[in-house]
């Protein structure tokens, strides 16, 4: 069998999981054949240190090479769109990082973040279309990047779920921490929104994947999202968190959110509650409940306490790594143990790569990064509005 070849777009945090990963797949006859940055300089360093042989000036060069069978997009998310376009219509398949797309504001003043949401909603949509309608006229696999389908506690979820044959009644889950440090984060036209964006598209994408997945073994159907209700701020405004001294909270958002609280209303009538925050201290915290007419389920997926340490100062553990995003190493701490398996970080790329080279569906595809994308812009426009919005009533107004 001929190897598949793997570009990487991107030379950051997400794409040194997948080239990791990669490198642990040789055996399936999979290969990373470049890279390419904005930065030459990166991608150079970033190949080196992972063996890539090849390293490309542009995006565009990359998509040409013959050399090239996959795409993996590892780039800010107003990219996503552009460059999943220019990858697919090259007959490239591709990985598409969460979320699938967004809106950016193009050609907009600032501050994008105060644009009609209706607008947006339209604008958001559209591109996830258009990626979708460019796979399929193509023939190539549009995947889309969503590890919280893959974690290990959502897999055996899946299979609690099956085995139960109960109903999935309410699912509660989120994602917190204490705030991006990176610039583009803090900017409507950069991130295409904030925290509900950011960080829900994960817990979203998977209340959103298990009631399908319910739909699809109840009776060939998935159930899907009807309805939405949301609320969006940015607390770090609130006077007396302004006068504080010590700031241990990232500030300095512009135009975005850095908390969010969104209800779903699935087609069945259950509901989803999920929340997703900048303004967590004590480290990530990633985790989603699912309440079963016959059961319960509880994954937290960030936050194992499989290895539990204490050390009187941060000192004590020198530069060790912990877990992602805590403000110090003193007193107890969660350890995490092969964070990235337990995210589902290697899951997913292998699933990929089996996906195009068995020719089948990826679990995790661009239908439902395009779902996650309908779920979100339609909070933001629940949030200025104040209301719940139907789904339905928002896509047949804007087309009529």
């Amino acid at each position: 069998m001929t190897k598949l070849g793997v570009g990487i777009v991107g030379a950051g945090f997400i794409a040194e999981i997948h080239a990791r990963t990669f490198g642990d797949l040789a055996s399936q006859d999979v290969v990373v054949a470049g890279v390419v940055s904005r930065t030459d300089a990166k991608a150079r360093e970033f190949a080196s240190r992972f063996g890539i042989q090849r390293v490309y000036a542009t995006c565009e060069e990359l998509v040409s090479s013959p050399d090239v069978d996959i795409v993996d997009l590892c780039v800010p998310n107003a990219l996503h769109h552009p460059f999943a376009l220019l990858a697919a219509r090259a007959g490239k398949h591709v990985i598409c990082e969460k979320p699938l797309t967004g809106y950016f504001g193009e050609g907009e003043a600032e501050p994008v973040g105060r644009t009609s949401k209706a607008g947006m909603f339209a604008g958001a949509l559209g591109k996830a279309d258009e990626m979708l309608s460019a796979a399929r006229r193509n023939g190539v696999k549009l995947m889309y990047a969503e590890n919280w389908v893959y974690a290990p506690a959502l897999q055996k979820a899946r299979s609690l779920i099956a085995a139960s044959k109960g109903t999935i009644m309410e699912l509660r889950g989120g994602e917190a921490h204490s705030g991006s440090h990176t610039v583009y984060a803090k900017t409507w036209r950069q991130s295409g929104g904030g925290a509900l964006l950011r960080l829900g598209a994960h817990p979203i994408g998977a209340a959103i994947h298990l009631k399908r997945y319910e739909g699809m073994i109840r009776n060939g159907q998935p159930i899907t999202v009807e309805s939405v209700m949301a609320d969006v701020g940015d607390l770090t405004r609130i006077e007396s968190f302004e006068q504080e001294p010590q700031r241990w909270l990232v500030d300095g958002w512009q135009d975005v959110e850095n908390w969010s609280a969104m209800i779903l209303t699935f087609s069945d009538g259950s509901r989803g509650i999920l929340m997703a925050s900048d303004i967590a201290l004590g480290g990530i915290e990633s985790w989603l409940q699912i309440l079963l007419s016959n059961g319960r389920i509880h994954c937290n997926l960030s936050r194992s306490n499989t290895c539990e340490i204490y050390a009187p100062e941060a000192s004590v553990w020198g530069g060790t790594y912990l877990a992602e995003k805590l403000e110090t190493k003193a007193g107890w701490n969660l350890a995490s143990v092969d964070e990235h398996w337990l995210l589902g970080y290697p899951q997913e790329v292998r699933d990929f790569v089996e996906a195009v080279q068995g020719d089948r569906p990826p679990l995790s595809d661009g239908e439902l990064g395009r779902a996650v994308v309908e779920a979100i812009y339609a909070g933001y426009l629940s949030a200025e509005r104040g209301e719940r919005v139907t789904l339905e009533e928002i896509v047949t107004k804007e087309r009529g």
